[in-house]
């Protein structure tokens, strides 16, 4: 599966649908899509990595510098890590726990419970 970032809006939010490996190479391609959504003024984003099959420390550095810099500007990161799923659930979210940031995360198993005010994040 080859790399791929979609973007889209809801509700006010920058929905931003990640797919396949998020590594040295394709991890910039993220960080620039990132940038450019804040450049144009969008302060609430929504990573959704459902369908990413693998990420590395690069990949995990680019979801830090991303809630850093929406934190910067006063912004909202929210990030989309099923529980359930292919080989039980997310690679992000596993990679994220055993290195012990996925507490730094707003993250919830879908777009929908993630752009509910009333729904709140499922815990790390």
């Amino acid at each position: 599966m080859s790399f791929k970032v979609t973007e889209g809006e809801q509700d006010g939010w920058a929905v931003l649908r990640v797919s396949g490996e998020m590594d040295l190479v394709t991890s910039p391609a993220l960080r620039q899509r990132v940038h450019e959504a804040v450049a144009e003024g969008r302060r609430s984003i929504v990573l959704d990595l459902s369908q990413v099959l693998f990420c590395d420390s690069s990949g995990v550095g680019v979801l830090i510098a991303t809630r850093r810099l929406l934190r910067s500007c006063q912004g909202r990161l929210r990030l989309i890590l099923p529980a359930h799923g292919a080989e039980d659930g997310s690679h992000v979210n596993r990679v994220l726990a055993a290195l012990g940031v996925r507490r730094l995360f707003e993250v919830f198993p879908d777009v929908t419970a993630a752009l509910d005010e009333d729904i709140r994040p499922l815990s790390a």
